[in-house]
């Protein structure tokens, strides 16, 4: 297990939803809401990071009660490619995969069966109702819309696309996607069956590392917590990176801290009572 050996001193910390914050009832519970409102009234800023799209994360601001607050004023939306500012209710940072990246990708999806999903804050923008879809839109509560010319929405050029589907089909895609995509677009799966397609250089770690330097916090007081590939930059660019114990193997490996406890043992909670707070 690696903990740290003294007191940390974040001025930042930015925490994965999913399988990290959020427990299996996908609840924030009533310990670790208490300790990351402390945190917030020492003035570390605390920032939500999720693969959801805006509307989908602010219910879990306005569960920590600290969005009024200057510490819990932004949100890092669609796994890095937006930035919003609650205050100003604007999108401050943002970033779009190019519509040909997008049109290639889901070409090439149609040939295995499988539809695309592109966000708007509050809906989910897909070709076709379906099974998968409708497990987005029940994770995150947005509601679904079909577009009849899908292609043509795409043509636009979005923050990102999910492509859903059967695991082991999307494996075989994301390893073909990735070697004919290349740098053109950042390819990796949020859960086993949600393969993402976000703009290049682009992620939490990225979006994370932007908002601290506008606020003026230098990398070295920057804390991440998270489980899966789509929290892969945060925990390879924040100097306080911390994996879930629950999460994947690959990320625990390459964080810098593991939490003793898991998300439905309030494992935020107690890293942060023991070696933040």
């Amino acid at each position: 297990m690696k903990l740290p050996e003294k007191k940390l001193d974040p001025k930042i910390i930015a925490f994965d939803l999913d399988d990290t914050l959020l427990n299996g009832d996908l609840v924030i519970t009533p310990a670790t809401v208490d300790a990351i409102r402390k945190a917030a009234s020492r003035g570390i800023y605390i920032v939500l990071c999720s693969g959801r799209a805006e509307n989908a994360i602010l219910k879990y601001v306005r569960l920590l009660d600290i969005a009024g607050t200057q510490a819990g004023r932004y949100i890092i939306a669609l796994n890095g490619a937006v930035v919003y500012d609650m205050h100003k209710r604007l999108v401050v940072y943002s970033r779009k995969v190019d519509g040909d990246v997008l049109l290639y990708a889901y070409r090439e999806a149609q040939k295995y069966g499988l539809a695309g999903e592109v966000y708007n804050p509050s809906t989910i923008l897909v070709p076709e109702d379906n099974e998968w879809t409708r497990i987005d839109a029940e994770l995150s509560g947005l509601k679904l819309q079909v577009v009849d010319d899908f292609p043509a929405l795409l043509n636009q050029g979005h923050s990102k696309m999910v492509i859903p589907g059967k695991p082991e089909v999307l494996r075989i895609l994301e390893k073909k996607l990735k070697e004919e995509l290349g740098a053109s677009a950042v390819i990796f799966t949020s859960k086993p069956y949600f393969l993402e397609i976000m703009p290049p250089e682009c992620g939490k770690g990225e979006s994370l590392l932007w908002l601290a330097g506008e606020l003026g916090i230098a990398q070295n007081k920057t804390m991440a917590f998270g489980d899966s590939m789509n929290d892969e930059s945060m925990i390879r660019m924040a100097q306080y990176s911390v994996a879930m114990s629950n999460g994947l193997e690959y990320i625990r490996n390459i964080a810098s801290y593991v939490t003793r406890r898991t998300n439905n043992e309030d494992g935020i909670a107690d890293f942060l009572e023991s070696f933040v707070l």
